[in-house]
């Protein structure tokens, strides 16, 4: 076996690697960096954020509305209770009654608002809830068939890889390392066709006696336009 073959076929198991590389890459990315999944998900977050905002505001509320009733009972227990009889005390009870029922008012319009706010806020968590787990049943089977072709990717990769160690066996490794750096100057095409009578990677013309040594058991020729190794089928 000339070479070239040699570094030809070795080519073909690392062009098909490569490609697997890349699928892998893509699927992998594709999982990590759903935006439209995160976004679902960012938005069950905010919801359940403000949920809990609008929950602890709420019991605030109601604490100092409670905390006022007894202050009202206090107060009232005071003014009808008959321990007072002092005329400007029980003005004074009767205003201090007036004004802890004004403010108890206020806050259970304040209490009303942030029921309806928490009624809101609760629907929204559900509704978030809804939209993700649609969502993620829907994507679910899209990544279910990503993680199908990530397994079958795998076991390429591992078959591809005991290709690659049989092809290595025949070429010598002054060779081989001459593959692998055109390989990275080249974008991975480090071995060419000749067709045509022409080089197939960059279309130079090729003469007969460069065609004729690329066909060589033991001569390695290179296109003279684009530096890769010709191989002759």
């Amino acid at each position: 076996m000339s070479a070239s073959l040699g570094l030809f076929r070795l080519q073909q198991v690392d062009r098909q690697i490569d490609r697997a590389q890349v699928q892998l890459d893509t699927i992998r990315k594709t999982l990590e960096n759903d935006i439209e999944l995160r976004s679902a998900m960012t938005r069950v977050e905010n919801a359940e954020k403000e949920n809990h905002r609008l929950r602890h505001e709420l019991q605030s509320i109601e604490a100092e509305a409670a905390s006022q009733q007894i202050k009202i009972q206090q107060a009232e227990s005071s003014l009808y209770g008959g321990s007072v009889h002092n005329p400007k005390e029980l003005q004074d009870l009767q205003k201090d009654v007036a004004s802890l029922k004004r403010h108890l008012a206020a806050l259970e319009e304040q209490e009303l608002d942030a029921m309806v706010a928490v009624e809101k806020a609760e629907k929204d968590v559900q509704s978030s809830h809804a939209e993700l787990e649609v969502l993620q049943s829907r994507l679910g089977g899209e990544h279910q068939k990503l993680l199908d072709s990530r397994a079958t990717l795998l076991k390429d990769l591992e078959r591809l890889a005991s290709e690659r160690e049989a092809s290595l066996a025949p070429i010598e490794s002054q060779l081989l390392e001459k593959y692998e750096g055109l390989r990275r100057q080249k974008r991975g095409l480090a071995v060419t066709e000749i067709s045509d009578d022409s080089c197939a990677s960059c279309g130079s013309r090729l003469n007969a006696s460069l065609q004729q040594n690329a066909r060589s058991a033991t001569q390695i020729v290179h296109c003279p336009s684009c530096g890769r190794i010709l191989y002759a089928g």
